[in-house]
């Protein structure tokens, strides 16, 4: 997900390769919510789109967090999506806008957004990167070069992202 704000963190990154109408995304939740916790700004979250197939309403959700990082409300209007899955499965569309609208951001923006598709290379340009480097479900973590793969089960995930991060901010500070 893009991120115009100019100061970028100095850590780790963790891609986090999602898809918003995904259930194992939502169950996920928890696990980047307790890594935003425990490292703050020291780890840089970034959400990476990869809409599947199967879920017809995954392009246009990828493209919707995308207008909500450019109205600066990224993690809060992918965790609402995430957090009612069925109603996307539902709703569609009009559920996105309607998010937004909930979540104080322009909806009427959103609405043009989708029809517009002003955000649909970046989607498309994170599924591509994706396919890349062998992502084939959601949720995929990678970091430090290590794809962790989610979708599978979440099983120990947060306790090895965590692993990876506690190694690289240690290598960071001996630097």
């Amino acid at each position: 997900m893009s991120d115009s704000s100019p100061a970028r963190p100095t850590g780790p990154v963790l891609d986090v390769w999602c898809e918003l109408q995904c259930p194992d995304c939502r169950s996920a939740l928890d696990d980047l919510r307790a890594l935003r916790e425990r490292y703050g700004d020291r780890l840089e979250l970034r959400l990476r789109h990869f809409p599947l197939e199967k879920h017809k309403h995954a392009f246009a959700a990828a493209q919707a967090a995308e207008e909500a990082a450019e109205q600066g409300q990224a993690w809060p209007y992918v965790e609402a999506v995430l957090g009612r899955v069925q109603e996307l499965d539902r709703k569609g569309e009009p559920f996105l806008v309607e998010v937004a609208g909930e979540l104080g951001l322009d909806a009427e923006e959103f609405d043009t957004a989708l029809i517009d598709g002003r955000h649909i290379l970046i989607v498309d340009a994170d599924q591509a990167e994706g396919k890349a480097i062998g992502v084939t479900g959601t949720p995929t973590y990678v970091i430090d070069g290590e794809r962790l793969d989610g979708g599978k089960s979440q099983e120990g995930l947060r306790e090895r992202v965590e692993e990876i991060v506690d190694r690289l901010l240690a290598e960071q500070k001996q630097a």
